[in-house]
């Protein structure tokens, strides 16, 4: 029986470290194995991507020297860099980035890099996150990692950008509940369920993609 570090599909081997998970019913130590389990996929399947391991590095690398001086800077290129690192399983049957890829992962990182704080940085965030997608589809290349990468990177940059530029409370906590919330419902329903629960259908996210324009044309504007 393949082992779980060797399953090419990552949803299948998600299901299958959560469904181990469910059956210890959350029982600490069965929470410890599955962490080290997930841990130890991670590394093997990164180790079969050298390619988009080394174009990874590569790319938070330029990333990192430009953070230098700033907040967050590069401890939030750093944390981008091990994420990414530890889901190359996620691409699956490819072995390298697409340009989609590292436009995400580009916008992601925006708080650290220079004009992330800008007048039009969250117009630039969302001109970016149009872009991934539309180069996605239009090359053939999304996947997995491109999916969940966009929704860490949204959710990651739009509580920052919103808890730094956003002077309304009320816009506030409805900015970071637009984004917070579907990530915890849906770990939640995962450690429940002992399985992946599909994306939330685009109708669900618009909630969310309302704010962006929201909060990105309140501080475009604001004196």
């Amino acid at each position: 029986m393949e082992s779980v570090a060797d399953l090419a599909d990552s949803r299948a081997a998600t299901n299958v470290l959560l469904g181990d998970l469910r059956a210890a019913h959350l029982a600490p130590a069965a929470v410890v194995r599955f962490l080290g389990r997930a841990a130890r996929r991670s590394l093997c399947q990164a180790a079969r991507r050298p390619r988009a391991l080394v174009e990874i590095t590569a790319l938070h690398g330029v990333l990192y020297t430009l953070a230098a001086g700033r907040r967050p800077g590069r401890r939030w290129v750093a944390t981008s860099w091990t994420l990414a690192v530890l889901h190359l399983g996620m691409l699956e049957h490819r072995n390298r980035l697409s340009t989609a890829d590292a436009v995400t992962l580009l916008r992601g990182n925006l708080p650290a890099l220079p004009g992330g704080a800008g007048r039009a940085c969250g117009l630039l965030a969302i001109g970016l996150d149009l872009a991934d997608g539309h180069l996605a589809r239009h090359q053939g290349t999304v996947s997995p990692f491109g999916e969940y990468a966009d929704t860490f990177a949204d959710a990651a940059y739009w509580m920052w950008f919103t808890l730094r530029h956003e002077p309304s409370r009320t816009v506030r906590a409805a900015a970071v509940a637009a984004w917070a919330l579907p990530i915890v419902a849906v770990t939640g329903l995962a450690l429940r369920r002992g399985t992946m629960p599909e994306r939330p259908r685009p109708v669900l996210l618009r909630p969310a993609a309302a704010l962006q324009a929201v909060v990105a044309f309140r501080h475009l504007t604001r004196r």
